[in-house]
Formats: C-alpha cells, sequence, structure tokens
C-alpha cells in the first residue's frame, strides 16, 4: 500500500472510522527496529503508516504520560481519563458501543427512560443521496458529550495543577509519538496482506453509509 498517496484528511477518517476495540501492538514490537529515513517521501509514507498501526500504542501512550505526569494528584488522573474519553468519542465505533451499552444498562433499570435515550429520527427524503448517519450518545448527539468531557477535563487540569504542567505533559506525549512514527521501521513484510485488508475494510464501511 503507497501510504504516499493517503492524504491527511483519509489518514484521520480511516481513524476515526476504524474499530476502537482493537488490542495494542506487543510491547517488543512497538520499541524495535528503529532507523532514520532517507528522504522526506520516506518518512511521510512511514509516519502516516506507523500512526494508524500503532494508534492504540500511541493512545495508551499519551495517557499513560498524562497519568505519570500528576501520579500525586487524584484529580489530575481524573483528568486524564476525560480527556482520553473525550478523544475515545470522536471514533464513530467506541461511540456506538458505548452508547449501545449506556442504552442496555438503563433499559434493564427502567424501560420508559430507555425510550428516551434513543435519536430523533431522521426522515429520508425519496430521490435524494442518503447523508451519512450522525451519531447519537444517550439520545444526543455525540459533540455534547465531547464538549462536556473536555469542558470537565479542562476545568480539572486548571484546578489540579499549573496549567504550565498540563502542557508540558501533552507535549512530551505528542513529541514522543512524533518521534516513535518518524523513526520506527514500519515491519510490513509479514503483516502486510491483513493491514491492506484491514485499512480496505474500514474505507468499505465508510462507503457504505
Amino acid at each position: 500500500m503507497d501510504w504516499g498517496s493517503v492524504t491527511t484528511e483519509d489518514l484521520l477518517d480511516a481513524l476515526r472510522e476504524v474499530d476502537w476495540s482493537s488490542p495494542p501492538r506487543p510491547v517488543s514490537e512497538f520499541f524495535s527496529r528503529f532507523t532514520v529515513p532517507r528522504s522526506y517521501s520516506k518518512w511521510n509514507s512511514r509516519f502516516k503508516c506507523n500512526l494508524y498501526y500503532y494508534r492504540t500504542n500511541y493512545f495508551i501512550l499519551i495517557v499513560f504520560i498524562l497519568g505519570m505526569a500528576f501520579l500525586r494528584r487524584p484529580l489530575a488522573i481524573v483528568a486524564a481519563l476525560l480527556t482520553g474519553l473525550s478523544i475515545a468519542f470522536l471514533n464513530d465505533s467506541f461511540a456506538v458501543t458505548f452508547n449501545e451499552k449506556v442504552t442496555r444498562t438503563v433499559r434493564q433499570v427502567s424501560p420508559h427512560l430507555a425510550a428516551k435515550l434513543r435519536p430523533p429520527i431522521t426522515p429520508v427524503l425519496r430521490g435524494r443521496p442518503s447523508a451519512k448517519r450522525s451519531i447519537h450518545i444517550c439520545g444526543k448527539p455525540r459533540w455534547m458529550f465531547v464538549l462536556i468531557c473536555s469542558a470537565a477535563s479542562c476545568f480539572l487540569w486548571f484546578t489540579s495543577c499549573r496549567l504550565l504542567t498540563v502542557l508540558w505533559a501533552f507535549v512530551i506525549g505528542l513529541l514522543a509519538t512524533f518521534l516513535h512514527a518518524s523513526f520506527r521501521t514500519p515491519n510490513l513484510k509479514a503483516r502486510l496482506n491483513t493491514f491492506r485488508e484491514e485499512f480496505r475494510a474500514v474505507w468499505r464501511n465508510y462507503s457504505e453509509l
């Protein structure tokens, strides 16, 4: 697969559409085989490939760095979890799964309340192409939960520690992700076919919506 031809927009859409429950890559694989890219095109292709392939590892790495930076501050750890949750809500698979589990739990307690958590029905107009299905959580648009979790995490970051410390933790997490994705040699010989089919499956589901 030619990752150099994959645009940034395509990569971000693929990360949003991919299954959130995919397990992280083994640690022994994650921290092995580092080389310097020979050209900008090689680096560009490698960076996009690693960012997609090790997406779960990078997510865990950033949350881990945030948690370790504020290990003695419980509120900061909660803020890190809320930050990770707000990012996870941007993934369609996670948002749908979260909504199904919450709705199922509420239905067992109160079926009447569960009926109120259903998303509004969007009318389908004949003769017009169907729009992409919007994601709802507990009957509300997904962006509301992203906004609530982001606001709560910002408030906890601000009250639990200095803002400069928060920025440094984010910078270190993003820098570690950038360096790893830039210098980790893609191991595609044994995984090329599976990796290609996984990426194509994402776009196949995306085109069917």
